[in-house]
Order: C-alpha cells, then sequence, then structure tokens
C-alpha cells in the first residue's frame, strides 16, 4: 500500500481502469499536456496517449454529448467537468439523453460513463465556481451520484463507477484533493466499493450523524472532540447519495434515537431534506427528539474568504447542532 491524497487515490483508480479495460478512456477540457486543472490527470497523457486522453474544447454540451453516444456504442467514457457549476452547460445531455436512454430503449441500451467534476466551496473560487450540486443531479431517475470523503473510498468507488452500466456523477470535493491531512494507504491494483452501500465511519450511541464528501471529514472531528464531554456521536458516511442506502442509516437511528444531517449544499431543497423525511417516514417511532439539519446557507458562495466560511458548515457549527439535538443547549 501507498500513502495517497484524495487527488492521487482518484488518479491512481483511473490508471488501473485504462490498464485494464481498453474500451476505457477520457475525455474534457485540458486533461492532456496541461494535466487538468486541478492536475488530477497529471501523466496520464504521456503513458496512455491521445488517443485516449482526449482534449476537448471549452463546450461541456459536447464533451457530455460526446460521452454519450460513445457510452452508447461500447466505449466506457470517463469526462472530466472542470467544476460542477458548469454541468448546467450539458444538462440536456445528462439528465434526458444519458438518464433516460437505458429505460426508453428496454435496457438494450447501456450508457456506462462516469462525469467526473470538482464540486464544493471553501477554496476561495467565487460563486460560479464552488456550488454544491448534488440535490440537482439526485433528483434525476436514471443517474448514479456519487460523494467520496476520502482516498480509500475514492478510488474503490471510481473503480465501481467506471464498471458501472449506468452513467454516475461523480463528485469531488476540491478541498480534498490535495490535503494530506486526510491522505490514506491505498491498495494498489485495481478493487471496488458497492454503489448504494454506506459505511458507518465511526460507531457511536448517543446521536447519528449523516453526512457525505468532505463533510464526513468535518463530522468526524466534531465527534472527536466531543468525546472528551462523554458525547459519543455515531458517523454515517453516504458514499453515494444516489443509490440511497436507507437501511444503514436507519439501523443506525433505531440504536442512537437521534438524527444530525450534515451537507455544504444550501438547506432549502437540499438533499438531507430526503434524508430526513425517509427516516420519519420510515422509522418516526425510532426518534426520541426531532431530527435538524446542518446545512450551506441559502445564499450564492461568497469569493470573500470570511464570507465563505462563514457560508460553510464548520466543525464547531456540527457541534452546536449535536448538543441542540441532544438538548444540551
Amino acid at each position: 500500500m501507498s500513502e495517497l491524497t484524495y487527488l492521487e487515490a482518484i488518479r491512481d483508480g483511473i490508471r488501473e481502469v485504462m490498464k485494464e479495460d481498453k474500451s476505457v478512456f477520457l475525455i474534457g477540457e485540458d486533461i492532456g499536456l496541461y494535466g487538468g486543472s486541478f492536475g488530477l490527470t497529471n501523466g496520464l497523457f504521456a503513458e496512455f496517449g491521445e488517443e485516449r486522453v482526449r482534449d476537448t474544447p471549452i463546450s461541456e454540451a459536447a464533451i457530455i454529448g460526446a460521452s454519450v453516444g460513445s457510452a452508447v456504442t461500447g466505449m466506457r467514457p470517463i469526462l472530466e467537468i472542470m467544476f460542477s457549476d458548469f454541468i448546467g452547460c450539458g444538462m440536456d445531455q445528462l439528465y434526458n439523453q444519458a438518464a433516460k436512454i437505458r429505460y426508453m430503449f428496454g435496457g438494450k441500451a447501456k450508457v456506462p460513463m462516469v462525469l467526473r467534476t470538482a464540486s464544493g466551496g471553501g477554496a476561495g473560487f467565487g460563486p460560479h465556481h464552488s456550488q454544491s450540486l448534488e440535490a440537482i443531479f439526485a433528483h434525476v431517475p436514471g443517474l448514479k451520484v456519487v460523494m467520496p470523503s476520502c482516498p480509500y473510498d475514492a478510488k474503490g468507488l471510481l473503480i465501481s463507477s467506471v464498471k458501472d452500466d449506468n452513467p454516475v456523477v461523480f463528485l469531488e470535493h476540491k478541498v480534498l484533493y490535495k490535503n494530506k491531512k486526510y491522505a490514506q494507504e491505498v491498495p494498489e491494483g485495481i478493487y471496488t466499493i458497492p454503489l448504494g452501500k454506506a459505511e458507518v465511519k465511526r460507531q457511536g450511541k448517543d446521536l447519528t450523524i449523516v453526512a457525505s464528501s468532505y463533510m464526513v471529514q468535518k463530522s468526524l472531528e466534531a465527534s472527536e472532540e466531543l468525546a472528551n464531554q462523554g458525547i459519543d456521536c455515531e458517523v454515517v458516511d453516504l458514499r453515494t447519495i444516489r443509490p440511497l442506502d436507507m437501511d444503514t442509516i436507519m439501523t443506525s437511528v433505531e440504536k442512537t434515537g437521534k438524527l444530525l444531517c450534515v451537507e455544504e449544499a444550501a438547506s432549502f431543497g437540499s438533499f438531507m431534506g430526503e434524508v430526513i423525511t425517509q427516516v420519519i417516514e420510515k422509522g418516526f417511532d425510532y426518534l426520541d427528539a426531532p431530527p435538524i439539519r446542518i446545512a450551506g446557507r441559502n445564499c450564492p458562495v461568497p469569493y470573500s474568504y470570511i464570507l465563505e466560511q462563514e457560508m460553510i458548515p464548520s466543525v464547531e457549527k456540527i457541534k452546536k447542532g449535536i448538543l441542540k439535538v441532544l438538548g444540551k443547549n
């Protein structure tokens, strides 16, 4: 095993599936000689050549559209959209074509494509490059949505996504990319993590925290700090939000009786509202206190560092949410 950052683990996963399967290719803006806007595809152009690492014009509609066409005809494209905010430029190709083709052709056509993109705020990129839009993609039947929180998961989920015969939106948090604080030992070679299977990242008995992506790391930090006060939180990492693993969530809530959902996206219409709704529908009697959601403020992501940090959930805000659910503040 090697200790890898989140970015390095994703690159390693891409390299492994490209070595294993010649139908896998990369397509996107500046992913070739330049190595991608975050440097994630560095070295892949030299290793696999221009036929399998294809630079494109600045057109998200063209990138997604070409990927849909190539996937339907037998290839397995991994397309990169530089920032998740720009997927809107190719939404017709994504939600009207990629998401619906298999259904409309009675399963005779498959669309095995992975749309990789950088998501989330906290890096000072301003309102056009910092949104958390996962609820939009999860709302569309036919799309799978993956949100890894750590290097080990990122590689295993990426490989599983490439092997899947359905279109996958793979959301990578840009703050995690090169953060050595969260580096992990990652196995060499191919390994997979099932899509639609959450993981309990921290066992606990007092309260269930449900989170994904970077918010998992913040939730774990908040939980460890409150452990010094005798508060024992369980942290459930969704890993994929579509399919959604409600079984793991319900098992945890049944044990703890309390629920806190944490997400970076603006709270209005957010995905964690769906999680809370399903918990209430499926297990209202498990709850000993009203569920609470810690989420981003309902405004565009500010460019100002101070304002951006105020908008995004922090460890302190998560701790306050935990105490509120427990009735301790």
